[in-house]
């Protein structure tokens, strides 16, 4: 049986693998639980699959489930700690991080030292210092394989390319294709400035959580992943192409050197992406309804609008100035959709909020360490603060 780590139990990665261990039975069982506050979900979920351990990070959620999981399900006190020593314990076969923003920075590494294999939702640390993650995985035996439903196309589009690695396959590409649906506003002709949180979180796609969700009305979302690949995969910036696809069909595609063109296709379904990272190597029976393609019938691509779409264009910028940029991005973004959801910013704030941390930021060059990428995103969340504190964006 594959034992799974579930960390963000309750957020929409979290409940999809939770549905995705269901339907997949007996061969594969959940032996510990994570989340932020939702003790009523979390109890639902230690009833049902009665984990080993189970952890909430709000210390009075925790205090709430004390006393009310049933028996032999153990309540480990609230922090990272816990979700680390879940991770590492040596009946840990697979981790599904589903955290949200660099809270799963700490769990992420200790489960790579553990050399364990990580189903990874959590984009930030991969964004944050993706190329020394990377190298910790391979010092480390550990085996990454990503959730979001496009670097996990490019990945299917790259096990067993020419019978190499993953990252071996990669350098003999020509082409990364990374389909976005546009989200929101892809076709939005009214003022940005006055988007409310409402419209914001109105993905014509997707169900997820809020942050991922307005983080693909700014496009962040892509520029992230954008960056996510180039480190994951080790590939150069101009081997990777941003496409708007509105119809989310096509998930990616890779090209190589004879101009093949392979792409992973299916309906719009987190569960696929999830279910193919608990499961891999192998491919089961999923919940997600086949691909019908008479009734899609039409599939359209449009290049990106950097100009509608500011949050783009800093992170290829983030990305293309190297060093810790990429990390004082990802907290900058965080503080200011935050800051947006709660009514503080205008919509069009985040890309201003982000900007100006980023001109203030001191990033260097060449690939940060963890150390000194942990390091910028507390310098970057401190000018973030500052500035809404000021009031200056």
């Amino acid at each position: 049986m594959k034992r799974i780590v579930l960390l963000g139990s309750t957020g929409s990665i979290g409940l999809s693998a939770a549905d995705v261990v269901r339907n997949l039975g007996p061969d594969y069982g959940i032996i510990g639980i994570a989340a932020n506050s939702r003790d009523g979900v979390v109890l639902e979920q230690a009833n049902e699959f009665k984990p080993r351990w189970v952890s909430l990070f709000n210390k009075s959620a925790s205090e709430r489930l004390s006393g009310k999981l049933p028996s032999g399900v153990k309540l480990l006190p609230p922090g990272v700690e816990s979700m680390v020593e879940m991770v590492t314990h040596p009946d840990t076969d697979v981790v599904v991080s589903g955290l949200v923003g660099a809270v799963g920075f700490g769990p992420l590494m200790a489960a790579i030292r553990a050399g364990k294999t990580i189903a990874l939702a959590n984009k930030e640390p991969m964004v944050m210092a993706g190329a020394a993650i990377m190298a910790e995985a391979a010092k480390c035996g550990a085996k990454i394989i990503p959730v979001d439903s496009e670097p996990s196309a490019v990945f299917q589009c790259l096990e067993g390319a020419d019978g190499a690695d993953y990252r071996q396959a990669a350098q003999n590409i020509a082409r990364v294709f990374l389909t976005a649906s546009g989200g929101p506003f892809f076709n939005y002709t009214g003022d940005l400035d006055k988007v409310t949180p409402e419209q914001a979180l109105k993905h014509p796609r997707w169900k997820m959580g809020p942050k991922i969700t307005i983080d693909s009305s700014t496009l962040m979302n892509k520029g992230f992943e954008a960056i996510e690949i180039q480190n994951m995969f080790g590939l150069p910036r101009e081997k990777v192409h941003i496409v708007i696809h509105p119809q989310s069909i096509i998930h990616s595609a890779v090209e190589y050197a004879d101009n093949s063109v392979l792409a992973q296709m299916s309906l719009p379904d987190m569960r696929l992406p999830i279910q193919y990272a608990i499961t891999y190597p192998a491919r089961r029976k999923s919940l997600v309804e086949p691909l019908n393609l008479f009734s899609i019938s039409r599939l359209e691509f449009y290049e990106p609008d950097f100009s509608k779409f500011p949050c783009l264009a800093l992170a290829e910028d983030s990305f293309r100035r190297g060093g810790t940029y990429p990390a004082a991005l990802s907290a900058a973004d965080e503080v200011a959709v935050d800051s947006f959801l709660k009514g503080r910013i205008k919509f069009t704030g985040i890309a201003r909020l982000v900007e100006y941390v980023l001109k203030r930021h001191d990033g260097g060059k060449g690939c940060p360490s963890l150390d000194e990428a942990a390091e910028a995103d507390v310098s970057a969340r401190r000018i973030a603060l500052e500035a809404l504190t000021a009031a200056v964006v």
